[in-house]
C-alpha cells in the first residue's frame, strides 16, 4: 500500500494545532483525574467515620479490591438469537426470534474498535437490539466483528464490504442499515457503493468527516502523521505480528478519557460491599477490557485514508476500484451524537447531512446529552432517542412483497 509521507509546511502547521489541542485535552483529563481521587477519597473518609476500619479489615478490604480489578469474564451476547453464518472476519446473528417477513428487516454493524460486538447487545435493560424489536422491527440482525488473527491479517475494506454483501444476501434485502461507531463509515461507504440494497440508514457516533470538531483521535493523527508519517502506525502493527493489537487501541482509549478509569477503579474501591455495584462494574469491565486484535493491513488503510486524509468526506475514497460517492445515499437518514462525544464529536457526524443524495425533509437529526458508548447501550439514548427514530424507520418499512 502506497504511503505519502506529509512534508509540507500545512502539515506541520496541522501538526502544531493538534499538539496544542491534546496538551488542552491531557490538562483537563488529569485535573479531572484528581478531582474524582478527592471525591472517593471523601467517600472513604465519611465511610470511615461512621464505620471504623480496624487494620486488618483494611488489608481484607485491600486484598478484595485488588481480586475485583482483576476478575474478568469473557463478554457474552444478552438476547435470543442465533448464528445464521460464519466468516473469518464476521458472524450474522439472527434476533428475530421466529418473526415472520412482514417488514423490512435491519442489519447492525456494531462499532469495530478492538471491542466485542456484544456491545449493542450489552444486557437485558441496556439492548439496542431489543430496542429495534420493540420499534417493531422484528427481523432483527447484527454482524459480529471476529477479531484477527495470524490467518486474517491481510483483510482489507472490500473484505468487510463483501461480507455485509453476504449478510444481506442471507437476511434477504433490502435492509435498514444501522451503523455505530466504525460500523458507521462503514456502512455509510456501502450504501453509497450499494444503494439498490439499503431501505433506510442509521448512523450513531460515526465519523464521516474525520477532522471535524475536536477530536483526540484525529488530533493525535495528525500530530503522529505530520512527524513521522505512517511509522508509528506500521511498527504498532508490526509489534502485532501483522495486527493492530487490541490492547494497543484500549490504552489509546484509557489514555483519551483517564478520569473515566481512575473514577471507575476507586467508585469500586468505596462500593466493594454493594453487590448491585460490583455487578454493574463487572458488566462494563469484562466488554471494556476484553479486547481483539484489528486486521493490521485494514487499520493502516483506515489511518491513512479516513483518519488523516479524510477522503470520504472529500469524495476521493476509492473502495474495490470505485469512487465512493455519498451522494449515491439516496434513502431516509438517520443521525445520532452524543453532545459529549470525545471520540466522535457531532459535527464528524452530522456532516453527512450535506454530502448525501437524500432530500432534507428525510434526514432526522438527534444529540444525546450523553458520550460515545452512551449512544450505543446508555439509558437515554435507548429510551428517549433510539425509539423516536426506529419509530420512523418502522414507518418506512412496509412489510416485504411476497
Amino acid at each position: 500500500m502506497r504511503t505519502s509521507e506529509p512534508t509540507t509546511a500545512h502539515g506541520l502547521a496541522a501538526a502544531g494545532g493538534a499538539a496544542a489541542l491534546l496538551a488542552g485535552h491531557t490538562a483537563a483529563g488529569a485535573a479531572r483525574s484528581l478531582a474524582e481521587i478527592a471525591a472517593a477519597t471523601a467517600q472513604l473518609w465519611t465511610r470511615s467515620a461512621t464505620e471504623p476500619i480496624s487494620p486488618a479489615r483494611a488489608v481484607l478490604d485491600g486484598a478484595h479490591w485488588g481480586s475485583q480489578l482483576v476478575a474478568r469474564r469473557r463478554p457474552r451476547w444478552a438476547s435470543p438469537h442465533e448464528i445464521v453464518f460464519e466468516a473469518p472476519i464476521a458472524r450474522l446473528r439472527d434476533f428475530s426470534q421466529g418473526a415472520a417477513a412482514d417488514v423490512v428487516p435491519t442489519l447492525v454493524l456494531p462499532p469495530q474498535a478492538g471491542h466485542d460486538s456484544c456491545i449493542v447487545d450489552f444486557s437485558p435493560s441496556q439492548s439496542q437490539l431489543e430496542t429495534i424489536r420493540a420499534a417493531g422491527l422484528r427481523r432483527a440482525f447484527a454482524l459480529d466483528w471476529v477479531g484477527a488473527t495470524p490467518r486474517t491479517r491481510h483483510t482489507i475494506v472490500e473484505d468487510y464490504i463483501d461480507v455485509i454483501d453476504r449478510a444481506v444476501d442471507a437476511i434477504g434485502g433490502p435492509v435498514n442499515l444501522i451503523g455505530d461507531c466504525q460500523g458507521g463509515w462503514l456502512g455509510a461507504i456501502y450504501a453509497a457503493l450499494r444503494p439498490e440494497r439499503i431501505n433506510t440508514l442509521t448512523l450513531a457516533g460515526a465519523p464521516i468527516d474525520f477532522h471535524a470538531g475536536d477530536a483526540t483521535i484525529a488530533a493525535s493523527t495528525q500530530l503522529l502523521s505530520g512527524m513521522w508519517g505512517s511509522a508509528p502506525y506500521r511498527t504498532l502493527v508490526t509489534l502485532g505480528g501483522g495486527n493492530m493489537p487490541g490492547q494497543f487501541v484500549l490504552a489509546n482509549f484509557i489514555g483519551m478519557q483517564p478520569e473515566a478509569e481512575v473514577g471507575r477503579q476507586l467508585q469500586l474501591l468505596a462500593h466493594l460491599d454493594d453487590s448491585e455495584h460490583l455487578d454493574r462494574y463487572h458488566a462494563f469491565e469484562d466488554w471494556f477490557k476484553h479486547t481483539q486484535d484489528i486486521p493490521g493491513i485494514f487499520y493502516l488503510w483506515l489511518v491513512e485514508h479516513l483518519f488523516r486524509n479524510n477522503e470520504l468526506i472529500r469524495g476521493e475514497l476509492r473502495v474495490g476500484g470505485g469512487r465512493v460517492d455519498l451522494g449515491e445515499i439516496t434513502c431516509p437518514l438517520y443521525l445520532l451524537a452524543g453532545e459529549t462525544d470525545h471520540i466522535t464529536p457531532p459535527a464528524q457526524l452530522f456532516a453527512a447531512a450535506e454530502s448525501v443524495g437524500t432530500p432534507r425533509g428525510e434526514i432526522t437529526s438527534r444529540t444525546s446529552s450523553g458520550g460515545h458508548l452512551g449512544l450505543f447501550m446508555g439509558r437515554e439514548a435507548l429510551r428517549e432517542h433510539w425509539p423516536v427514530l426506529l419509530a420512523d424507520v418502522r414507518a418506512h418499512s412496509a412489510p416485504c412483497s411476497p
